[in-house]
């Protein structure tokens, strides 16, 4: 079934709020002070950014593509897979969604922010931050792990094995960013998504939150530039090479 651009456009909206959601309200349960979940580690999270990307996909996948990532986009259109056209508007319906889908995090866990004093732990709920401070080794974070994201993506949706069972190759997306979570999480968060860090700084810095700090905007390129350009090029190599 072809679906209109508007509903493919809705779909982009609600999937990439969907995600931000369950990934930084997960970041959120465990970063901020007073929550449930205080202290809960990284396989909380890990759980929390796989449902954010799986749940998206089994709904979503056979509308709009489910790509809920700018570096998708991009990166199909770059080579042949998506049209020009619509790049321009799918990025912007990621890019809202994540902002309101980021909005929401922080009304649910208002009380939360307010009792945190550590302006880290606050934008961590946002954004990324790389541990050194190092945006050569953030730059590499995001390169790796955006170029294995996409690149699998591509060979999941599109390999003989799923092609009568798309519900199973979502549901594999969706262990494929939990584990990359869990192996690359360490040195930046990771965002592989310029969506999903931009759009959430950006109301990071507009919000009048207790303790909040910097939205440290030295480091915001990283994470859009760095999946953008692992995004091109994994779609070229599996296109290349598989296709």
């Amino acid at each position: 079934m072809t679906y209109s651009l508007l509903t493919r456009l809705a779909a982009e909206f609600i999937g990439t709020a969907i995600m931000v959601i369950l990934g930084n309200g997960a970041v959120a349960n465990v970063d901020l002070t007073g929550t449930k979940g205080e202290h809960g580690g990284w396989v909380l999270i890990s759980l929390g950014y796989g449902s954010g990307v799986m749940i998206p996909a089994l709904i979503f996948g056979g509308i709009s593509g489910n790509h809920i990532n700018p570096a998708f986009t991009i990166g199909l259109a770059a080579n042949g897979l998506f049209p020009w056209s619509e790049v321009l508007p799918y990025i912007c319906a990621q890019m809202l969604g994540a902002f309101i889908g980021q909005a929401i995090v922080v009304l649910i866990y208002k009380p939360h922010y307010d009792m945190t004093t550590n302006p880290q732990h606050i934008l961590g709920t946002f954004s990324t931050i790389d541990a050194t401070s190092s945006r050569f080794n953030g730059f590499a974070n995001e390169f790796v792990g955006t170029f294995i994201l996409i690149f699998s993506a591509l060979g999941i949706t599109k390999a003989p094995f799923f092609h009568n069972d798309l519900g199973t190759a979502h549901l594999a997306l969706g262990f494929l960013v939990m584990t990359l979570v869990a192996s690359l999480g360490g040195p930046t968060g990771p965002a592989l998504n310029p969506a999903r860090d931009l759009a959430p700084r950006i109301l990071h810095s507009l919000l009048p939150l207790k303790n909040k700090g910097s939205s440290d905007w030295r480091y915001s390129w990283v994470p859009v530039v760095a999946p953008i350009c692992a995004g091109i090029l994994a779609a070229l190599t599996y296109k290349s090479v598989f296709m």
